[in-house]
């Protein structure tokens, strides 16, 4: 089993030389953002290698490890040959560890998801089949359209924080992608490279930069309900993150507010310069 790494002194795969994008070798890969997650990890994983062996993709599974100190970053290794890591060398964020591992996956469609598996697995399979059969090139979860459904419940603390979210971001990010936050996105290669290998946020609120990358990039995307199936506990504390992620909204408009697109293609996305065995 391979173990891939950043490079020692903090960079991940974004921030080191450009070079040649690892060519696409595989169907379809699925990133699993992971923090400390060594308790709830193995039954994500065993979760999805039941549902995607079934789905007759040729598929890849990359956990993307985000500095962990437990055992996080060895637990994919024990799921067979289609389960990896991509681990950052300390932790930096959900968005830093995303982006390292999208720049490191290789498959034609590319997606994340939460590692507590918020919704049905469905989901994935409707994203993956609108992106390759060119019906967009990205494709956000949405838990805001009316046939989303919502079967797990959810602290009134939470709903209040991510109501003031969506309106925040909906004015001054997108009035078209009001949910930024769902936790199921999906991609074509050429839109993963173009987005991640220019995303800045490292913390929660990159989701709201991928919105706003895509569409300053002009890349068309479609949104498609979720069924919210649960909600186990997050590394995201309203009380510690709220206030950065809001900053993080403020200065990337005020950052981007001359901003109306962005210029297809970029240069040759960034990859590492070395991978190391486990």
């Amino acid at each position: 089993m391979t173990r891939f790494e950043s490079a020692n002194d903090g960079t991940d795969a974004a921030t080191q030389a450009s070079g040649t994008p690892l060519p696409s070798d595989h169907d379809f890969s699925l990133v699993i953002p992971a923090y400390n997650e060594e308790h709830r990890l193995p039954w994500t994983l065993a979760e999805l290698r039941r549902f995607l062996d079934t789905s007759s993709l040729d598929y890849r599974v990359l956990v993307a490890d985000d500095g962990s100190t437990d055992r996080t970053a060895t637990l994919a290794a024990a799921m067979g040959p289609r389960f990896s890591t991509v681990s950052l060398p300390q932790n930096r964020g959900k968005g830093a560890a995303v982006r390292n591992a999208m720049l490191h996956a290789t498959g034609k469609v590319l997606a994340f998801t939460d590692a507590d598996l918020p919704f049905e697995l469905e989901s994935l399979r409707q994203a993956y089949d609108l992106v390759h059969g060119a019906k967009c090139e990205v494709v956000f979860g949405a838990r805001d359209l009316a046939q989303s459904t919502h079967r797990a419940k959810r602290k009134l603390s939470r709903t209040i924080a991510t109501w003031l979210f969506r309106e925040v971001v909906k004015r001054l990010v997108s009035h078209e992608v009001t949910d930024t936050q769902c936790g199921l996105k999906a991609f074509s290669r050429r839109a993963a490279m173009e987005i991640f290998s220019r995303l800045t946020l490292e913390g929660f609120s990159f989701d709201a930069e991928v919105v706003f990358l895509t569409q300053r990039l002009g890349l068309e995307f479609q949104r498609i309900p979720v069924n919210l199936v649960r909600e186990y506990g997050s590394t995201l504390s309203l009380r510690r993150h709220t206030i950065p992620m809001l900053c993080d909204i403020v200065g990337l408009w005020w950052r981007n507010r001359n901003v109306r697109t962005l210029p297809l293609p970029s240069l040759p996305a960034a990859v590492p310069e070395r991978r190391k065995a486990a």
